[in-house]
């Protein structure tokens, strides 16, 4: 069963609007008719079983049947700030993020950042991640749509660390704390922040500014992993930690 996420202000209480690029998988993808059932969810975690009964070329209204329990979000959110990486690799690690359940991303330029983005570029960028994130979201039929924050720098980046229950950065020479650790102090309901570099790392320097801004180093194995890599690796420990 095909899944949307509907704008809140599109969705009353008895029946949602779909507009937009939506409307055209329903009607020329999907070929759907009056009477089909898809699911509807607000993005915020309210999700429901609905009922095809207005079909337009620019418009589907679908009635509300019932409200849908979901379960299928992470029990801590997790944020993923990731260090810009070259080519396409942005777009692999929001599709898999978001499928694995990463509540939000936090993309930013550090010292060895080699991608620039000009104000141009980082609206077509947005545009473009955001639509990434959506389909992945409903392809895993999650009930959260994934925020994807503006980017920022890496001095930014720190000040916003403040702002969750935990902050990790991970560093490829750092041997003795593990995400054991950190996962073990959390509960549901909490927060965390994940530090990751973009293909050349992070510097020593910046290690130990965040550091200093409270922000906990940890090494995501024996193994070295690729920047797309690693964000995997955090979320699959996170949902083995919370989930299993």
């Amino acid at each position: 069963m095909q899944r949307y996420f509907i704008d809140p202000s599109q969705w009353s209480h008895d029946q949602v609007e779909i507009t937009g690029d939506d409307v055209h998988h329903i009607v020329n993808v999907m070929r759907s008719a009056v009477g089909e059932e898809i699911i509807v969810s607000d993005g915020a975690g309210k999700a429901a079983l609905a009922r095809l009964a207005v079909i337009e070329p620019k418009r589907v209204v679908a009635v509300i049947v019932e409200p849908l329990a979901s379960e299928r979000e992470l029990p801590v959110r997790v944020t993923i700030a990731q260090g810009l990486p070259k080519g396409d690799k942005m777009e692999w690690i929001l599709q898999k993020g978001t499928e694995l359940g990463a509540f939000a991303f936090f993309p930013f330029s550090s010292e060895r950042t080699i991608v620039k983005l000009d104000a141009k570029k980082e609206a077509k960028k947005l545009e473009r991640w955001q639509k990434i994130v959506k389909e992945a979201a409903e392809q895993s039929h999650r009930a959260v749509l994934p925020e994807i924050y503006a980017p920022v720098s890496f001095e930014a980046l720190l000040k916003a660390s403040k702002e969750y229950t935990a902050a990790v950065i991970a560093y490829e020479k750092e041997e003795e704390n593990g995400l054991r650790g950190v996962l073990g102090g959390l509960a549901p309901g909490d927060s965390l922040l994940v530090l990751i570099g973009p293909e050349g790392g992070f510097s020593e320097d910046e290690v130990r500014r965040a550091q200093a801004a409270g922000i906990r180093s940890v090494t995501c194995g024996p193994r070295i992993l690729r920047t797309e890599t690693a964000s995997q690796y955090v979320l699959s420990a996170v949902s083995y930690q919370f989930e299993m």
